[in-house]
């Protein structure tokens, strides 16, 4: 299994390295100085149109055959489904299974995963990444995203797969953060990260169904 580029469910992976069609440093960079300076960032075109759509495709495909199930909360003993905490349906990631598509994200988190490693010296030394779809209505209550009993989870990731998204429609991404809380527009291509342990966040309900991957860099348990 090759460091960095580990995902749930995933088996060792052999296949030829696979690099987007677009230019990564820039963004991972404005990431990575805005973690450090903030514990947040966002940027709008953290992907490229082709990618995005691509990934949109596979989702709903996905979504179309019945591989989307509903989110729990928690783990172990204590995990359980409920539609009044979380409402989004889920597909985990499996680098062994991925489509071109797939590959070509899994690039670009590796490059950001670089470069939070060389500004912040986090450790981080694998991604778990799953799709997630809110039907409209769903949302996500206000939550961090770091286990009480583990702290592997270093930061999170969340990248929108959205077509056209109009500020009416909702399905915001709240941060709360100080001294202000920031909504994000869950438009295509935007990629938010924010420190897993620090900060407390929530999906608010749409009135379209909201597509998006969330994603998270992990140090060795």
């Amino acid at each position: 299994m090759i460091a960095g580029r580990r995902v749930r469910v995933a088996r060792p992976f052999r296949s030829p390295r696979m690099t987007p069609a677009f230019d990564l440093d820039a963004p991972c960079a404005s990431i990575a100085r805005a973690i450090d300076t903030a514990g947040h960032g966002v940027v709008p075109h953290f992907i490229d149109g082709a990618l995005t759509a691509a990934l949109r495709r596979r989702a709903l495909a996905l979504d179309a055959a019945d591989a989307l199930h509903a989110a729990g909360v928690g783990r172990g003993r204590s995990w359980m489904r409920d539609p009044a905490v979380r409402g989004d349906r889920i597909h985990w990631l499996d680098e062994s299974e991925a489509s071109a598509a797939e590959h070509a994200l899994l690039d670009a988190l590796e490059g950001l995963r670089r470069a939070l490693n060389e500004r912040l010296m986090l450790g981080l030394f694998e991604v778990e990444a799953h799709y997630a779809l809110y039907p409209a209505g769903a949302h996500y209550a206000p939550h961090r995203d770091r286990f009480r009993d583990d702290d592997a989870r270093v930061v999170s990731c969340v990248l929108y797969l959205n077509d056209g998204w109009q500020p009416h429609e909702g399905g915001m991404l709240r941060l709360h953060v100080e001294p202000v809380a920031l909504d994000v527009l869950p438009r295509g291509g935007t990629l938010v990260a924010f420190r897993a342990d620090r900060t407390l966040h929530e999906v608010l309900p749409a009135t379209r169904t909201r597509l998006s991957i969330a994603a998270w860099f992990r140090r060795r348990s």
